[in-house]
């Protein structure tokens, strides 16, 4: 993990299936494909749904969280951190994500795209 713009950042290669990944992208960004597993909040929800993530975060685990290329999720990294969470900003996004050969999968489990 390295901190970019001061925000703990973590690459996706050093992610295994293990790990808690935290979603923050639209709800058409979503349908068309994720991580499989990932917790979906959209940034645009965040912080009225907050109580979900707690929920739903394993206790301990850093919330490794992801958009499209990094950008929401460097400021809802920031914003987890601000509340003592362990967070990261997973370096690059569901593009890097899916371009590193990543299993996609669409709102009914197909194969999906990274929109």
């Amino acid at each position: 993990m390295h901190f970019g713009s001061g925000v703990p950042t973590v690459a996706i290669d050093a992610l295994t299936s293990e790990d808690f990944l935290l979603d923050v992208r639209e709800d058409d960004e979503w349908a068309a494909g994720h991580a499989e597993g990932a917790l979906h909040i959209p940034m645009s929800d965040f912080v009225a749904r907050f109580g979900e993530l707690t929920e739903k975060a394993p206790g301990g685990a850093t919330i490794n969280v992801i958009c499209r290329s990094g950008g929401r999720s460097a400021q809802v990294t920031a914003y987890l951190v601000q509340q003592g969470l362990d967070a990261a900003n997973v370096d690059g996004g569901m593009q890097v994500w899916e371009a590193a050969g990543r299993p996609v999968v669409d709102g009914n489990g197909a194969p999906g795209t990274v929109i």
